[in-house]
């Protein structure tokens, strides 16, 4: 059989087509898992330049200035210098649950982002039970750090891990009675200041950071959940009939960021029995 040019070509281009048509489908396949991640690490340093710069103004310094225009490097500079450096493992601790700990910290809170709706349709897996299910994982945080406290075989991080479990004990039970009720009628009830107050415990920020007191605790940092309880990407004052945009719950999400580091910067530690009382 004699094919001729035209038909040669039509094959060539239908060949080509079918290829470009797989790469398109793995670059849309890569496309939802890298764009979450990309978001959280610029939001991250987004808060890291945000909180130096306020913990700066409330000491009356200048703060980062040397790394990029006006320091906003700051932040990439010092997550470069943490890739190099040494990764230690503990010789009389536990390794596996030394290393499993802050994976599990870690894992939980990403995996909070997932039922977080930035936008009428800008949400990773859309439940009904969406609250719930960040509860669950919320709780999962305290258990890794407790594992890397035991694992590490030091005394002062075992007491840090402890801390942390306790403490998220103690507040988890007025939080989640204020996420499943938040409103401006629950506001005006004193519900909210039991929110503020529970987030800043659960987020282990000052007065509140008692187990991130000792040096060795293996912690890290932990993400700022208040964004799931402002109304999204809705306005939180009613009868606004403004358009619905999803830069409104980043907004809100960092005006909370502010209140959090500007009490971080401003209150003394308390004592943990004067921690566990309160809650």
């Amino acid at each position: 059989m004699i094919i001729d040019m035209t038909e040669l070509q039509a094959i060539n281009s239908f060949s080509r087509l079918e290829s470009l048509k797989g790469v398109y489908g793995l670059i849309w396949l890569l496309v939802p898992i890298f764009t979450p991640v990309l978001g959280i690490t610029i939001g991250i340093l987004v808060i890291v330049r945000l909180e130096r710069k306020i913990f700066a103004g409330v000491q009356q310094r200048i703060g980062p200035e040397y790394a990029g225009p006006l320091g906003i490097l700051q932040a990439l500079a010092d997550g470069t210098k943490l890739l190099f450096k040494e990764d230690l493992l503990p010789s009389r601790g536990d390794i596996f649950l030394f290393s499993l700990g802050p994976s599990i910290a870690v894992i939980s809170i990403l995996l909070s982002y997932s039922v977080i709706p930035f936008g009428y349709r800008l949400v990773l897996v859309d439940l009904s039970l969406g609250v719930f299910l960040w509860i669950s994982i919320a709780s999962i945080v305290p258990i890794g750090l407790l594992m890397s406290g035991y694992g590490s075989n030091n005394k002062y991080s075992f007491l840090g891990g402890l801390r942390a479990a306790a403490q998220s004990i103690s507040y988890e039970i007025p939080l989640t009675p204020c996420v499943l009720s938040i409103s401006l009628r629950a506001i005006r009830r004193g519900s909210f200041a039991v929110f503020v107050i529970s987030s800043l415990a659960k987020c282990e920020r000052l007065p509140f950071d008692l187990p991130e007191a000792e040096e060795e605790l293996v912690a890290g940092y932990q993400t700022e959940y208040s964004v799931l309880y402002l109304g999204g990407w809705n306005l939180s004052l009613p009868y606004i009939f403004l358009p619905h945009f999803e830069i409104n719950e980043v907004a809100k999400a960092y005006l909370f960021l502010f209140i959090f580091i500007t009490t971080r910067w401003t209150l003394p530690r308390m004592r943990m029995d004067q921690l566990l009382n309160l809650g």
